[in-house]
């Protein structure tokens, strides 16, 4: 699989990238690094208080930049540091030979009885006897997989007796690895909590069997730096062996302010899956704006990379059959600024999920109303969120990789291939589709025993067949027809074995008459937002696109209000100030 990203399409890059940017970004003979939206802002407010500039290098050369430019160096991790610098010291630092580019060091955001079903992760625990025990598939528990959860912390809880093998922090100035915010505990339940019974609203995580690293990142108020996040992935890296980490959980984010090729967040996944670990992250909860209107091209970095599986989240309509299933509204559609790659990749349940509740956190003291059962150490609470969503992936990564050395590339490529399409949420609302952790579990049971199968419909089951890595062109070769490829059976069994056949920019299909051939460009890629304009034109930045109701369709986030996490009682989503 080629790692080559191709140029970007010249109406992407001037609908996003003004003059006066390109100017700071290096358009001029002088030299200039390269600098994220943010840092651009920054320069052009000539502002005099000092943000946190993240620079890459080793540290004689960052010691040395520093004592150029007498700017402070405020924290170092592998490969990089981060600066502090007002505009005038980062206007001298961006001028700098040593320097190719420079990022903001954001602030990131955190972005089960029915989940269990829905995502038929309990068949896949319980496996299949076969024809009079002929072809039988294994269950699996997700034994022998470990899985990082890099959040908030993980506190103690009865759910997660034995579970977790490691905790370390690097949150900015605090040490503890306790869950003080509540969310990655949360998490942590829905990927690998044990059924205490406490309740019939939590009958335990996707995959029980699963080992867990508690990586904090995040702080008592559920924020923390984008350095603190690449230090916490550079650690998973370092210790995977020795923890046997497998799967890596990123349920947070930050808005996208660059191309994903420099964008030191998506770098770090880049390097995690170059490790051999499946990284998944949500896409984030800016579907929909606080005025109602719909968002396109709210995906968060992370979820921007193509080395990460992003996932959608959906609502389950508290019902264990599939049919009614449907793409939130707060969950972010694609595709990813700057880029334009088509995100998420995959879609799963992240409405109302009852997981464990971190004791006494922030989310468990002033949000009481989200509690739903127990007490103390063996409580449970309800959130919502694409936050949410993506841990049943690393769950199901999990199920998928217990007692198997398949790749990040086989995992991904047997996530979506297993998954269901979402006609009115296209490519850029669900990815692949409605995920079903058990047609996977088959595609990649089966289809590694080369030749046992003779028919698609054995080895595909219920999934839809669609797979893609993207990199910013399949957009548009789904719209003009030349990125969809038709996968036979001998096609699917040899890129299962070896996903590196499979190119970036096409759309995998599997099967020779696979009905999502027949869908038009814009209606496969955009699902119903392609009818919501008149156009028969491919849709792309700076197309007005217009709501059934008459709304117009906003590209990208506002810089408004953020949804990030949560539900209410009455199941509306909590809606949190964005300071970024």
């Amino acid at each position: 699989m080629s790692k080559r990203f191709p140029r970007l399409q010249l109406c992407v890059a001037a609908a996003l990238v003004a003059t006066s940017a390109l100017t700071l970004r290096g358009s001029n003979a002088e030299h200039r690094a390269h600098l994220s939206d943010d840092l651009v802002r920054h320069v052009a407010r000539h502002a005099t208080s000092r943000a946190r500039v993240i620079v890459e290098g080793s540290d004689a050369t960052i010691d040395a930049l520093a004592k150029r430019h007498n700017v402070p160096i405020v924290r170092r991790f592998a490969g990089g540091a981060v600066i502090a610098a007002n505009a005038d010291e980062l206007k001298r630092v961006a001028g700098d030979f040593s320097v190719s580019h420079l990022s903001g060091d954001l602030p990131v955001r955190n972005a089960m009885a029915i989940s269990n079903g829905a995502l038929v992760a309990d068949q896949t625990r319980a496996g299949s006897p076969g024809l009079l025990g002929l072809l039988g598939i294994p269950g699996v528990s997700g034994s022998g997989a470990t899985v990082a959860v890099v959040d908030s912390g993980i506190a103690n809880h009865s759910a997660l007796t034995g579970k977790v093998v490691a905790s370390v922090s690097f949150v900015t100035g605090d040490s503890s690895t306790n869950d003080e915010y509540g969310h990655g505990t949360h998490v942590a339940g829905i990927i690998a909590g044990t059924n205490t019974k406490t309740t019939s609203l939590y009958t335990g995580g996707i995959a029980p069997g699963a080992k867990l690293v508690n990586v904090r990142v995040l702080g008592d108020d559920g924020s923390g730096y984008t350095s603190d996040v690449i230090a916490g992935i550079n650690w998973v890296i370092d210790n995977k062996s020795k923890y046997n980490i497998k799967v890596m959980n990123l349920s947070l984010g930050h808005p996208v302010t660059e191309s994903c090729t420099t964008d030191p967040l998506c770098q770090a996944v880049g390097r995690a899956y170059a490790a051999g670990i499946v990284v998944v992250a949500a896409a984030g909860n800016n579907g929909r704006a606080a005025d109602g209107r719909v968002i396109l091209g709210g995906i968060l970095s992370p979820g921007n990379s193509p080395f990460a599986i992003t996932v959608a989240a959906t609502t389950t309509q508290g019902t264990v059959p599939r049919g009614d299933d449907a793409v939130t509204t707060y969950s972010s559609r694609g595709p990813a600024a700057y880029d334009f790659t088509v995100k998420p990749d995959v879609a799963a349940p992240g409405n109302k999920i009852v997981s464990l509740e971190a004791y006494n956190s922030y989310l468990s003291k002033y949000y009481s109303a989200l509690h739903k059962a127990g007490s103390g150490t063996n409580a449970y609470m309800q959130l919502s969120g694409t936050s949410m969503a993506a841990p049943m992936i690393s769950g199901a990564a999990a199920l998928l990789l217990s007692g198997s050395s398949l790749s990040p590339a086989q995992v991904k490529f047997a996530i979506q291939t297993g998954a269901e399409y979402m006609p009115a949420a296209g490519l850029i609302g669900a990815g692949a589709g409605n995920a079903n952790v058990w047609t996977s579990r088959k595609f990649v049971y089966n289809g590694l025993l080369n030749g046992v199968l003779n028919t698609l419909g054995n080895l595909l089951g219920s999934g839809s067949g669609a797979s893609y890595w993207d990199s910013g062109s399949l957009s548009h070769r789904v719209y003009n027809r030349t990125g969809i490829r038709l996968l036979s059976l001998t096609d699917t069994i040899a890129a299962l074995l070896n996903p590196s056949i499979l190119k970036f920019g096409d759309l995998n299909l599997i099967g020779l008459t696979n009905p999502l051939a027949g869908y038009t460009g814009n209606r496969l890629v955009w699902g119903e937002v392609a009818g919501w304009t008149s156009s028969q034109d491919e849709i792309i930045w700076g197309t007005k696109v217009y709501s059934q109701s008459g709304d117009e369709i906003i590209w990208g986030t506002s810089g408004g209000d953020e949804i990030i996490w949560g539900t209410t009682t009455d199941g509306q989503v909590l809606v949190s100030n964005d300071p970024s």
